[in-house]
């Protein structure tokens, strides 16, 4: 950060000097938080990335070879990897996924070379584990575990022979005659480069991003699936202010932030480059964020009625709280304070899912968790506005594996029968809504009061991943379960899942990670 320049031009001495103390002690609840990696964890990070570009060279050689192209082509083909998300963005934590993008030629199919060779492929690997091709998503993709890492590995395919390492997607040239799976895939890494390429100073952007998703994450507004805003909503958002405040410190810029959009014109289109890209016709969806990479595409956006109530109520205490954050006293952990849930609505609706087994479960709510915007309208409609609470629970006594939620209703008294054809409508949408490839698994929906809610745990959202079904709990009173709890390897004390007990009373064995 630049001191006595720019950054505190008109501030009087003493304001400039708490304007970088509020800075300074924003940036320690940073590490605090744990946003932070280490530099083991970035020197881990990057060694999967290096791995998986030699794993993919491989791959590409010997589909080049099964195509019986000529041996110069082969010589000559390459196919390479692209991180983007959080991990490209630089504002990855110690427990993020990687996002990377792998970019093959044009003779490497997705539906045999990427989904059947590369998978087969991996799966060789020592370091590879927990191997599920995800075809049937908007963006398909293979996700796996790289030495513990969890990685999502969507693929475009460029129409030229090799792919440099070094490829830029925003060339036209590599973007001409791809299909419209590869032009989603790409539109990740495009975005990224674009944003990192606008913004005046990238380690600001990147400390404004860090705050801002911790903030959404802790007052229950983040999460694209759930009706609130994913990762790129936050990073064009974040970027926006930036670009606006190119001399502000890391403190007046989260204060920019929620003054920005706690009075933004929706649903008048958050654009980066209005000139260069300007949109015609209306927007689409209540709060249209415009991806920076040209082509006048919008993210991808699930926000309702609820959820746009939710955003901007939540916008609006940010911008109050944050009127204040120059006076003596304040204190960053009001803005992060976790939502009450349980003390705001009297009446939540309970959606449970099941599986048999614990795989069959991440696929299975996974595939239900794409459709819960259509579940969300529905309750909008019986119910009025409701809160889509993106924390995951667990019953932990239950035969079957299984992930439980909390929406809470802003209705004070309610009907408990009125679930029942909602939970008709949503069955429905999910077995009609396309082809699941995965085992079936259950539903159940119904209306439960505030004083129903689990007691006995206690849900630790901020290292919960959103790639991953998988809960962390500290448990309070397990002694009503007669399974033996398995616990996290990395936080002590929180318990991960439970184990069946055999006949003589050991626990079969399992590999659970948090």
């Amino acid at each position: 950060m630049r001191r006595g320049g720019e950054r505190y031009k008109g501030l009087p001495p003493y304001m400039a000097e708490i304007e970088e103390e509020c800075s300074v002690s924003l940036r320690q609840l940073m590490v605090n938080e744990g946003l932070i990696p280490s530099p083991e964890d970035d020197k881990k990070r990057r060694s999967v990335i290096h791995m998986l570009q030699r794993i993919v060279v491989r791959w590409i050689k010997i589909v080049a070879w099964k195509r019986r192209l000529p041996q110069h082509h082969i010589n000559a083909t390459n196919a390479t990897i692209i991180p983007y998300g959080s991990y490209g963005l630089g504002v990855h934590g110690s427990d993020s996924d990687i996002d990377a993008l792998c970019i093959g030629p044009f003779f490497a199919t997705i539906a045999e070379d990427f989904f059947i060779d590369l998978r087969d492929l991996l799966k060789t690997r020592s370091e590879v584990s927990e191997v599920h091709c995800v075809k049937d998503a908007k963006v398909p993709l293979i996700r796996f575990k790289f030495d513990g890492i969890l990685v999502d590995l969507p693929y475009a395919q460029l129409r030229v022979l090799s792919i440099p390492n070094n490829v830029d997607v925003l060339n036209p040239f590599f973007l001409r005659d791809i299909n419209e799976t590869s032009w989603r895939s790409l539109s990740g890494v495009r975005a990224n480069q674009c944003i990192l390429q606008i913004v005046p100073s990238v380690e600001l952007f990147q400390s404004l991003l860090r705050c801002v998703k911790l903030w959404a994450k802790r007052r229950g507004v983040y999460g694209n699936l759930n009706g609130f805003l994913g990762g790129v909503h936050m990073a064009i958002l974040a970027a926006f202010v930036c670009g606006y405040n190119p001399n502000a410190t890391l403190s007046s810029l989260v204060a920019s932030f929620f003054s920005t959009f706690a009075y933004w014109q929706w649903p008048m289109p958050v654009v980066l480059l209005r000139d260069a890209f300007a949109a015609t016709g209306s927007p689409p969806g209540l709060m249209p964020i415009q991806l920076p990479c040209g082509g006048r595409q919008y993210c991808n956006s699930n926000v309702t009625r609820s959820t746009y109530c939710k955003i901007m109520s939540e916008f609006h205490r940010g911008n109050h709280l944050m009127k204040g954050y120059l006076k003596h006293g304040f204190n960053w952990n009001s803005l992060f304070e976790p939502y009450p849930y349980a003390t705001t609505y009297a009446w939540f609706v309970k959606i449970h899912l099941s599986a048999a087994n614990v795989e069959d479960l991440s696929d299975w709510v996974g595939w239900v968790k794409s459709r819960f915007r259509s579940l969300l309208i529905k309750i909008e409609e019986v119910f009025g506005l409701c809160d889509p609470n993106p924390t995951e629970h667990l019953e932990a006594c239950e035969k079957q594996p299984n992930i439980v939620y909390y929406w809470g209703l802003h209705l004070r008294s309610i009907n408990v029968s009125d679930i029942e054809p909602v939970e008709t409508d949503f069955l429905k949408n999910v077995n009609n809504s396309g082809s699941f490839q995965g085992s079936v698994g259950g539903i159940q929906l119904s209306v439960v009061q505030a004083s129903q809610l689990p007691k006995n745990v206690e849900c630790d959202t901020s290292n919960r991943n959103k790639k991953v079904t998988r809960t962390c709990w500290r448990v309070r009173d397990d002694k009503q379960c007669k399974d033996k709890p398995v616990y996290s390897r990395h936080l002590p004390g929180y318990v991960v899942g439970y184990e069946k007990m055999n006949n003589n009373r050991e626990a079969e064995s399992t590999d659970v990670k948090c």
